[in-house]
Formats: C-alpha cells, structure tokens, sequence
C-alpha cells in the first residue's frame, strides 16, 4: 500500500480517527480529574565506598560494583521494612488492622502483610554516577509518604550497623567461650606445675644447678690431687728398702743429729781401739752408745717409712669417700636436671597456655568492640518532606499521551473500516484489484465556488502575462 492510498483511506475515514482521538482524550482527562492523588516523597542518603575501621583505624579496600546493588537489595528487604514499619508503629494502628481484615479476611500473618504493603509504594534507585540512593515513597497521603521515606532511611542505617555488627557479636561470644575454656587450661597447667615444685619441695633454677655443678667440679679437682699424692707415696713406698735416699730421711733433723752424733762417735772409738785397746771400759762404753745410735737411727728411718705408708692408707680412704661423694653428687645433680626438664615441661605449658589465652583476650577484645560500634557508613544527605503538589495523576502529561495515542489507535481504526469495507480511491486500486490497466480518468465534478476560484486565478495569471509584455 502506497502513501498516497494510506492518505487517501485517512482523508476518507477522517471522521472515525477523530471520534476515537476524542473518546480516548476525554475518557484520560475525565480519568486523571477522578483517579485519586497520589504523593511521593523520596530522601537520598550517600554510601561510603571506603571507611575507616572505627576499633583498628585500618582504612578498608575500595568496595566492588556490586555494592551499591547489594544496598538497594538491603533496603528493598524484609528486614528493613519490619524496622520501619516498627519505627512508625503501624503493628499497633487499628485502622491498618481492619483494613488488613477487610483485604484478607484475617487469613496470613498481619505483619507479613503489613512489610509486603509497605514494599509495594517503596521505590529505590541507585546513581548512575555517584554513591548517592534515592528512597522514593508513594501513597495518598504526603505526610504519611515523608514519613515512610525517612523511616526506611533510618531503618537501612540500623540495618546496615547491625550486618557489620553481628559477625562481630558472634565472633565475641565465641572468643568469650574459647577464653573460658583456655583460662581453665591455665589454670590447671599453673596448679600442676605448683603441686610438682611443693612436692618436690624445690624450686629449680639455672643458678642452682651451677652451684652443684660446681660442687661435683670441685670434688674431681680433689680427686685428681689425692690420686697424684696417693701416686707419689706409693712410689716412695716402693723406694723405702734405700731410705735413706728418701728426701724426708735426708731432710730429716734428727736423722741428721744422728748420724753426725754416729760419725763423730766411730771417729772417737777407732782412736780408743787405737790408744785404749778394745778390752778397756771406755772403749766399751763407747761401743754400746754407737750401736743405741744405730738402733736409733734405724728406728728413726723405718718410721718414715712407715709413715708413707700410713700416708698411702689415708690418702686411699679419703680417695674412696670423695668418690663417693662424687657419686652422689652425680646423682643429685642427674636429680635436679631430671626434675628441672619435668619443671620445663610444665613451665612450657603454663607458657603455651597463657599465650593461647593472651590471644584469645585480645582477640575477644577487639571482636567486643566492634560489636559494640554504631558508626556506619551511609549518611542522609536529603531527608524526605511532604510533597506541596501530587505525582499522579498528571493531567497534561496523560493528555499528551492520549492525543498521541488516540491517534494512533484512530489512524488503526480507519484503516480496518477500509479493510472491512473497500473502496476504490486511487486507480492503483483497480489495477491492484481487478488486474487490467486504467485507460483513463474523469476527474470529480467541480463545485461553483470552485470553477469561480479557478477562473479567477486564471484571469490574473493572464493580466500579469500581458502587462510584463
């Protein structure tokens, strides 16, 4: 179908397009001047996209592109709604309860209707440019719809505290039961190691186990002396069939008297056997106190001797009692290091266990405070007013989309009375229709107006020719 078919169907069908363009504009105009007012009241609250943690004071990593999403969700959601719908006490108003009786006859759970009533005049847009929401709400009422906007503001910061909060909040509770638990094991490891060191009745330190160290140190050094004295007497001992090669004989005082005593007496009795003969009483006399000195000298000699080996047996006791000693020493010290590595044992666990409890505190600690914070990161730049004039309905603008679309639906209109009833108003419509060609036309008769207008037109194109020329 050409244009000009198209016009030529409108220019004939004209009057059904305007009756429809009518009917639809005056049925909007009468249904914008009859629907009821409704108001919207919106309130913009901006999200942080970056925030300071308010215990730690770390500075969080920037959020992802989902975030600003996951907030309008959170504002959309049930939790939200129920926070705002017992902010403005709407549980405890008995009109919205008969209505809720009248909807439903009492069947569901009132609340549950109540937050999907609320949800259903609740708009909410994100920026496209900025962290900025917007919270839109409608309703009849432009007070009501103020007051429900900023309920669902203040609803979604309690809510958006308490999702950073409660993590948190569990977290403490659990530290809280792991802190018990780990200060009892402390407790335990503390007492254990008390009942070990009261009943061994010592407290074992470096220092101590120096000092007997020491001590066993000391007995080895007296050991060693003793064993060279012990050596030397026994070799002495084994000298004594020479003594007087012995130093203590050659060092001896009394020996020394002695055998000078012996020498000076031999001299004088070789002169008496000599002058006095060795029948004569002196000589005697003499003789018999050279052999006492003798005897003397041989007593004197082999008590020295004697007194080595005498040295020999008390240098072998007091070997064996030091050995003695040693070993017991050796025990006590293998005592004292034994008891000192099971002190270790349960030092490291009084240690390990006053570390884990350390942490767990600490941790508690922190975890506690965060779950007491109420910073959040979303703050109200525009509360919500009551709106001085209505959203819908807007009577102009519902006109000028009824014109637009009357029209439309007219010009359809018109063009399926033409379908429904053809009519030939162009001669493609003959050949189109019947297939033969169009030999000539007679074009519709003129009225009288018109055949003056067209002379008269005529006659001033003709003056205009004849007075150029």
């Amino acid at each position: 179908m050409s244009l000009q078919q198209l016009f030529m169907i409108i220019k004939a069908r004209y009057k059904i397009a305007l009756i429809t363009l009518f009917v639809i504009t005056l049925a909007t105009i009468a249904a914008s001047l009859l629907l009821p007012k409704r108001y919207t009241a919106s309130t913009a609250v901006m999200v942080e996209m970056r925030t300071a943690d308010p215990v730690m004071g770390n500075i969080d990593s920037p959020m992802t592109a989902a975030y600003l999403p996951t907030q309008v969700d959170i504002i959309n959601s049930d939790r939200t709604a129920q926070k705002a719908v017992k902010a403005l006490g709407l549980s405890n108003n008995s009109a919205v309860h008969d209505k809720w009786l009248q909807t439903t006859n009492g069947e569901g759970v009132f609340e549950i209707w109540l937050v999907e009533l609320m949800q259903k005049g609740l708009d909410v847009k994100p920026s496209r440019d900025s962290n900025v929401i917007t919270i839109a709400y409608t309703s009849a009422d432009p007070t009501f719809s103020a007051a429900v906007a900023n309920a669902f503001a203040q609803a979604y910061m309690d809510t958006n505290i308490e999702l950073k909060v409660e993590p948190a909040r569990q977290n403490a509770s659990w530290f809280q039961g792991q802190g018990k638990i780990l200060r009892d094991n402390l407790e335990l490891a503390q007492n254990e190691l008390s009942n070990y060191q009261q009943r061994k009745g010592i407290v074992i330190t470096d220092e101590r186990l120096d000092s007997e160290t020491e001590k066993l140190s000391d007995l080895n050094t007296q050991l060693t002396i003793i064993d060279s004295t012990s050596a030397d007497t026994r070799s002495k001992i084994s000298a004594s069939s020479n003594a007087e090669n012995l130093p203590e004989v050659m060092l001896s005082p009394l020996i020394y008297n002695l055998k000078a005593d012996i020498n000076r007496l031999e001299s004088k009795l070789k002169e008496a056997s000599i002058n006095l003969g060795s029948n004569h009483p002196q000589y005697k006399s003499m003789q018999s106190e050279l052999s006492s000195l003798k005897l003397q000298l041989e007593k004197e000699t082999s008590h020295i001797g004697r007194s080595y080996a005498t040295t020999e047996d008390v240098s072998r006791d007091k070997a064996d009692n030091i050995r003695s000693l040693i070993a017991a020493q050796k025990r006590k010290l293998f005592e004292l290091k034994h008891e000192r590595d099971e002190a270790n044992v349960l030092l490291s666990d009084v240690t390990s266990a006053q570390k884990a409890y350390d942490a767990v505190s600490q941790r508690f600690t922190q975890t506690n405070l965060e779950g007491q914070s109420t910073q959040t990161n979303v703050s109200v730049l525009t509360p919500a007013y009551a709106p001085l004039r209505p959203s819908s309905p807007q009577p102009k603008l519902y006109t000028l989309v009824a014109i637009v679309i009357g029209t439309l639906i007219g010009i359809g209109f018109s063009f399926m009375s033409e379908m429904l009833d053809r009519r030939v108003r162009v001669a493609d419509d003959i050949e189109q229709s019947l297939g033969i060609p169009v030999l000539g036309e007679l074009r519709k008769q003129q009225s009288a107006m018109s055949r003056w207008w067209r002379n008269t037109r005529i006659l001033r194109r003709h003056k205009k020719i004849e007075f150029s020329t």
